[in-house]
Formats: C-alpha cells, sequence, structure tokens
C-alpha cells in the first residue's frame, strides 16, 4: 500500500512538474514588465501547451508564461483570444511599407521571399534598404532567376534587390527564361549564387517553373549542392508547376531525389496543386527518414502570375493541360477572363501584367489545412506598378490584386474553426511549421520564434479564435483581416486594438551571418571524370600512364 501510495505521488509530481513546464520557470513576476497580456489562451505549437495565463515581455523577449498576477509598463486584455506565435510568411514577394498594415492585420510578424528572393551579389543592399524601415522582421533567399537574368541577359537596372526587380527582367530579354548556359556562365551563375549565400542570404529560391526550357536538371542539381555546402534550402516552384497530378509529382521528385543524395534542406513551394496528396506522403516520408524537407500551402484555389508565364503559353495551358483561357485566365485589375486572342493582344502592350490562374478545386482546400507539418505561404503578389503607395495609403486605393496578399493567414484561422480542424493544428501551421525547418538548418533567428515559450523572441500574435475572418476576395483582394486586434515584434507593440502602428524600429533582419569566403568550387569537365569515372588500369591494378 504504502508503495502504491509513494507511486502515486511521485506520478503526480512529475506530472504537475509537466504541466507547468512551459509556465512557471521564468522571470520573478514580482517585477515591472515592459508588456504584459493578461487572460489570454497561450498556445504553444512546439510543446502542445494550452491554457490560460498571463505573459510577461521584457527586454523584446518571453520573460514569464505564468498564472501568478504581474504588471507592466503596457497591458493588453487577452480574454477570450488566443496568444499565438507570431505568424510567419515564409513566401511573401511583397517586402515593403505600403502593405505592412495589411501584413499586421493579417497577423503576420516575419515576412520572407523564399522563392524569387534577393539578388545574390548586392542582397545586403536590400537588407540595408529595409534596416529600420519595417515593423515585421525580413528577409530573403538568394535568387536563381535573378542572377539568370545578369548573367544570360546582362540585366543591371537593380532597384528592389528582390522579387520586384523581376518585371524588369521579365519584361525585356529572355535568356533568364529559355537560355541553356554554357560551363563558363553556369560557373558564373553559381559563383554569384555563392556570393549571396556568402552574404547571409536563407539558401536558394528557385522559379524553375518559369525557366524549365532554359534550366537542365544538372543545373539544379548543382544549386541544390551549393545551398547543401552551407547547410541551407533550396525553396523550388517546381519544374512542372502549374501540371496534372503526374507532372506535379515528377516536378518535386526532382527536387527530392537531390536533396536525398546531397543530404540538403528543401522547401516545396505552395504545392497546393493536382497530386499535392502524394507530395505531402513524400514529404512525410522523407521526414521519417531524417530529411529536413517540408513544405507549404496557400488557401486559394487559384494562383497568381504575370500573363507571360511560360506555362501559360497555348501549348502548354491549352494544348497540354486542356484548360481553356475563357475560364481559367482572369485579369486582376479588370475581372474579365481572357481568350487566346485578347491574351496575346495584352502581351504586347503589358506582358508583366498580373492575372489569376484558377488551377485547383475549392474542395481541396480544406484537406490541405487537415496536413500536419504544412506551412502556411501566401506567394503575396506585388502591386504593379506601385508608384506612391506609401504606410498611409488608404486600403481602398490599393490597386487590386490576389487576395492571398491580405488574408492567407486568417483564412487558415476561419477554415480550421468552420471545419472543426484542431485550432493547434492552425496556429501551427501559422508559425512553428516554418519556424522549425529554417532553425534546425542553424538560422538562429527562427530557433526562437514560432514559438510561445518564456526566453523566446517575443514576436506575438493575439486573435479571437471565433471571429478571425478573411475578407479579402478576387474582385477585392486588399481588404484587410479582422479578429486579429493585437500583434507584438520583438517586444514591441506594432498593433493596438486593430491599429497598426508606426514603428518601424521593430522588424529586424532574418538572415545568416556573413562569412568571410564562399564554399564555390568550379565545375569542369575533367574534375567530374576524375571523381565518378573509373581510372583505367591494366590487368595487374596498375594505373595506366
Amino acid at each position: 500500500m504504502k508503495k502504491t501510495l509513494l507511486t502515486l505521488l511521485i506520478s503526480a509530481l512529475i506530472f504537475s512538474s509537466c504541466n507547468q513546464k512551459s509556465t512557471e520557470k521564468g522571470a520573478d513576476p514580482n517585477q515591472e514588465f515592459d508588456i504584459v497580456i493578461l487572460n489570454g489562451r497561450v498556445m504553444d505549437p512546439e510543446t502542445n501547451f494550452d491554457g490560460i495565463r498571463n505573459v510577461g515581455v521584457k527586454d523584446g523577449k518571453i520573460a514569464i508564461i505564468t498564472e501568478a498576477e504581474i504588471s507592466g509598463k503596457e497591458t493588453i486584455d487577452a480574454k477570450d483570444h488566443v496568444v499565438a506565435p507570431g505568424f510567419i510568411d515564409g513566401h511573401q514577394h511583397t517586402i515593403e511599407p505600403y502593405v505592412y498594415r495589411l501584413m499586421l492585420r493579417d497577423g503576420r510578424t516575419t515576412l520572407l521571399d523564399l522563392e524569387v528572393g534577393g539578388f545574390g551579389p548586392e542582397i545586403d543592399k536590400f537588407y540595408k534598404q529595409r534596416e529600420g524601415n519595417a515593423p515585421v522582421n525580413y528577409g530573403v533567399a538568394v535568387a536563381h532567376e535573378l542572377v539568370r537574368a545578369a548573367v544570360l541577359d546582362e540585366f543591371k537596372d537593380w532597384k528592389r534587390y528582390y522579387t520586384l526587380d523581376a518585371v524588369g527582367t521579365r519584361s525585356g530579354k529572355e535568356g533568364w527564361s529559355k537560355t541553356r548556359p554554357s560551363l563558363e556562365q553556369a560557373n558564373e551563375i553559381l559563383k554569384m549564387m555563392d556570393e549571396g549565400l556568402r552574404k547571409g542570404g536563407i539558401g536558394i529560391g528557385s522559379t524553375v517553373g518559369y525557366m524549365r526550357e532554359g534550366v537542365s536538371s544538372r543545373e539544379i542539381f548543382e544549386l541544390q549542392k551549393l545551398a547543401g555546402a552551407y547547410g541551407r534550402q533550396i525553396g523550388m516552384h517546381f519544374r512542372l508547376t502549374p501540371g496534372s497530378d503526374v507532372e506535379e509529382t515528377l516536378g518535386i521528385q526532382e527536387m527530392l531525389a537531390n536533396a536525398s543524395a546531397l543530404g540538403a534542406p528543401a522547401n516545396a513551394l505552395h504545392f497546393n496543386n493536382p497530386g499535392y496528396n502524394l507530395v505531402y506522403e513524400l514529404l512525410l516520408r522523407m521526414q521519417g527518414k531524417g530529411n529536413n524537407v517540408w513544405g507549404e500551402i496557400y488557401p486559394y484555389a487559384a494562383g497568381s502570375t504575370a500573363l507571360n508565364a511560360v506555362f501559360l503559353e497555348p501549348e502548354i495551358w491549352v494544348n497540354a493541360l486542356g484548360n481553356k483561357y475563357e475560364e481559367t485566365l482572369q485579369d486582376v485589375e479588370t475581372g474579365e477572363f481572357y481568350t487566346q486572342e485578347t491574351r496575346e493582344e495584352m502581351l504586347k502592350k503589358e506582358p508583366t501584367r498580373l492575372v489569376l490562374v484558377y488551377k485547383s478545386k475549392e474542395e481541396w482546400i480544406v484537406n490541405w489545412i487537415k496536413m500536419k507539418g504544412v506551412a502556411i505561404g501566401s506567394d503575396g503578389m506585388p502591386f504593379i506598378p506601385d508608384d506612391g503607395l506609401t504606410w498611409e495609403t488608404p486600403y481602398e486605393d490599393f490597386p487590386n490584386t490576389h487576395p492571398r496578399l491580405a488574408g492567407s493567414f486568417a483564412k487558415v484561422l476561419r477554415l480550421a474553426r468552420e471545419n472543426n480542424i484542431p485550432l493547434m493544428q492552425a496556429v501551427s501551421m501559422t508559425s512553428y511549421n516554418y519556424a522549425n525547418p529554417l532553425g534546425k538548418m542553424g538560422l538562429k533567428a527562427m530557433q526562437v520564434r514560432g514559438r510561445l515559450q518564456e526566453g523566446m523572441v517575443a514576436d506575438i500574435t493575439i486573435f479571437n479564435p471565433k471571429t478571425v475572418t478573411d475578407n479579402s476576395t478576387y474582385a477585392k483582394g486588399t481588404l484587410p483581416s479582422t479578429g486579429i486586434p493585437h500583434v507584438i515584434v520583438n517586444g514591441i507593440i506594432v498593433m493596438r486594438d486593430s491599429e497598426p502602428i508606426k514603428r518601424f524600429d521593430a522588424g529586424q533582419p532574418i538572415r545568416f551571418e556573413v562569412e568571410e569566403k564562399g564554399r564555390f568550387e568550379p565545375l569542369s569537365v575533367e574534375n567530374w571524370e576524375k571523381a565518378f569515372y573509373a581510372s583505367p588500369a591494366d590487368f595487374s591494378g596498375a594505373a595506366l600512364k
């Protein structure tokens, strides 16, 4: 009997200790904190902690999560609200002051462009432009597409040093998309990519789906080998995306086979396309074998791109995939659907004009949100043109764009609520599922974000789980989300009561440390043959001379 009672007592103590693991080990609750968040439902997707607690923020970090009474210089009452890790958007093409208010209204605290990315040799200029000029965190991968434009088209008119410069590179010559480089050009491309990695780029971003004619399998392999030399990811818009379920799967298998052979991280960008269920299974099975591979989706059936995208050519979009322009290709600004004739006319006037591309089924969206471990990447599109747009520009004065720019994260939370998907699953998708694999790569900034725990950076999003809603539509893609009243970035309140605050000192760069030397080794036929061909030998085993 005594043994039984002792066992029960020990078990109770262990349970109590585990239950309080993330709540009672922090700072002295009697001190004054910079910010206190009271009575909120604290949710941490890494530990699965879910409970009503008070949170104290001090010096930019979460100092305490407790049931005790605490006080601070600023107070947020979070009763009936979820206190979650700040939302991480790993696939955002517009990192500019004029979109920050929309990002905050959707709960986003970190914006990363991991698909196109930044121009490698000048990637430090991307970060310099945003230093002290953003209320959210920001970062980029190294852009495969932009470096190809520099080498193959001699493009030099850099202004933004990331995706937005594609308006220039995609409007002129087509070498970036359609030219197979010589060995000398290939080495120059890889050398420039290496320079971006050396300067801290978050891996490599490749839009090979827009360059399927010009980019060989060898080029993709060498890109992944280069990123892998730094232990960093490649984020890829697959070679055959958009395509059929067979083509989509083949496109990702190129990336995953390379990742497996090289032991390199890989990120399956917006795989919310036909064949998504098999792609998801491939990712899970590779994760089970220890590979740091993951994927992201955005919760919309339509995509968005430039009118001159190679896969929208009639040979692919109509003849190969069986689509009709009149049903699947819609002008973002006018709402009108194109015909083959009107598309050709517009290409002559405005080749990079934004369009909506209907490529998936609406009923698939809920299935995507059920997939454990998958992250949210909005693929938010830029405004073209964006002249004169500022932080103060009213939402109603923005030019139209795909609704995923403004509403992706709130939509995930709304659909989870409406379809009885566990709230922790949705919270994990908005934050931890991007932070975790990036942190595994050694990206220190992501090892302390995406979690609601003591000691972590205080990037925090507070939302009402009963009312959080996306309001943006295809007709008006810039309507802000509602039900997300408060956002904190690096311990600074950047939105209170749904009013974004112009704290441009809050956002921090997300990047690797700059290294003294690059890691690229030039390619040569001779070195490859030495590595992979058997040396000529006579029958005695001695090498021939």
